[in-house]
């Protein structure tokens, strides 16, 4: 049981020394040998003091404790996930809306035919039950991107409006316009461009190769330095490898010297190319200062698919070479049960075990835990995702004692703090839902 007092300990604690804040780094050694935790995953032993909702103190564990406390019995301790490309404008539509090939072209027809039932409430119930959702498995910040074109925008803002004030203290919402560059160059879409501005949204959409293709980027990168807005961009998702949309990108950042953040997701066929054509799109990438979120669930649902054929490949872009030339990379949840992907729960620990697997990024784990936590925070410029004294003790508590057991099992017994108080972690019904569905 978590104290319910202002000030307690939760004693004998297992952080991932990459959680940690740079200045905590030194407060306590890794552990050079436990039988529950190989030396490779470079776990901290320590004793956190909560007091008034925020982290007091780190040390080292086994000293003397007074006040009430916690034995956390050597289980694993993560801030609050940092969920930086979402659509929960889609999401739970697959029930009434399903995608039966599972294709990407199957995944865009059907969502589109599914907008006929997007009303401002039939939106707002579907986004509030993915962010509860995300809340009760400890996401602290979410990024959604909204589907922009005039038959739904209306709504979709306003229903946004009213999430983003329902969560204000529990959870920070961010919305990026999602729709095709060609918009921006009309008046709506400087209009859309105002609308995302006043909630404090971020400018984006899904470049394609064709011939204006640089026009269009000048075009939304100038509208965003007017408005001093950042961009998001939705980027080859696809096996092409003639497709060279990220590079575009990167050339017309650097361009126009754009000095707010950019983020560019999927980025997926980079791993179909050759080996000089993806370096030169890296190098660029690295040289205009892009962030790169990767979607491996739902890339791994959508690519390659084809009748009676096995895929051929991932779907997932070069996380390790971009991780290793010092690009900034998040991994994030995409899409939930709706027709890009028919599954998924909105939890960061799902997103980051599945990631594990996928893309093998382990031996040794090193810093990607900090792909939904504190690498996503800092790009979305939050306070949010690591631990160190100071902080507001925004934090998931699992019984699993290194990674192996934490990626094993769902952890669906992981306690979670919002400003050092146990919150209650049972997931909303989808029982709600069922009324949103025509029969």
């Amino acid at each position: 049981m978590i104290p319910e007092t202002s000030s307690y300990w939760l004693r004998n604690a297992r952080v991932p020394q990459a959680l940690l804040s740079d200045q905590s780094q030194a407060i306590a050694p890794v552990i050079p040998h436990l039988a529950a935790a190989p030396v490779w995953e470079d776990l901290v032993a320590l004793d956190v003091h909560i007091q008034d909702g925020q982290i007091a103190h780190l040390r080292p564990s086994g000293g003397e404790i007074e006040e009430p406390s916690t034995d956390l019995q050597e289980g694993l301790v993560f801030p609050g996930f940092v969920d930086i490309h979402t659509h929960l404008d889609k999401s739970h539509t697959w029930t009434r809306t399903p995608n039966p090939d599972g294709t990407f072209m199957g995944a865009l027809t059907h969502i589109e035919a599914d907008k006929r039932y997007w009303t401002e409430d039939d939106l707002y119930q579907r986004m509030d039950f993915g962010v509860r959702c995300a809340y009760a498995q400890g996401t602290v910040a979410i990024r959604t991107h909204l589907d922009s074109f005039e038959n739904t925008i209306a709504a979709s803002l306003s229903a946004f409006r009213q999430l983003k004030a329902a969560w204000s203290d529990r959870v920070i919402l961010e919305a990026v316009a999602l729709t095709t560059l060609d918009n921006y160059a009309t008046p709506w879409g400087e209009q859309l461009a105002d609308a995302m501005a006043e909630v404090g949204g971020i400018m984006g959409g899904v470049p394609v190769m064709n011939p204006d293709l640089d026009a269009q980027l000048d075009r939304i990168f100038a509208i965003a330095k007017e408005r001093q807005m950042p961009l998001d961009f939705h980027t080859d998702e696809t096996n092409d490898p003639a497709s060279i949309t990220l590079r575009q990108v990167a050339i017309a950042a650097l361009r126009h010297e754009f000095p707010h953040t950019i983020l560019c997701g999927h980025c997926c066929n980079l791993s179909v190319q050759s080996e000089d054509e993806a370096s030169k799109t890296l190098h660029l990438v690295k040289e205009a200062g892009i962030n790169i979120v990767s979607l491996p669930m739902c890339n791994l649902f959508l690519q390659d698919r084809q009748p009676q054929r096995m895929p051929r490949w991932r779907g997932v872009t070069l996380l390790h070479e971009l991780r290793d030339q010092g690009t900034p990379v998040a991994i994030a949840n995409d899409n939930s049960r709706d027709a890009f992907f028919s599954y998924g729960n909105h939890d960061g620990l799902e997103a980051l075990t599945q990631s594990v697997r996928i893309a093998q990024l382990d031996r040794p784990i090193g810093t990607w835990p900090r792909a939904i936590t504190r690498t996503p925070a800092e790009i979305m410029g939050i306070a949010a995702g690591e631990i160190g004294v100071g902080r507001s003790a925004d934090l998931i508590l699992f019984s699993a004692r290194n990674f192996s057991e934490l990626f094993s099992r769902p952890q669906s017994d992981r306690r979670v703090l919002r400003q050092g108080k146990a919150i209650a972690t049972t997931l909303p019904d989808y029982r709600e839902l069922d009324h949103l569905v025509p029969y």
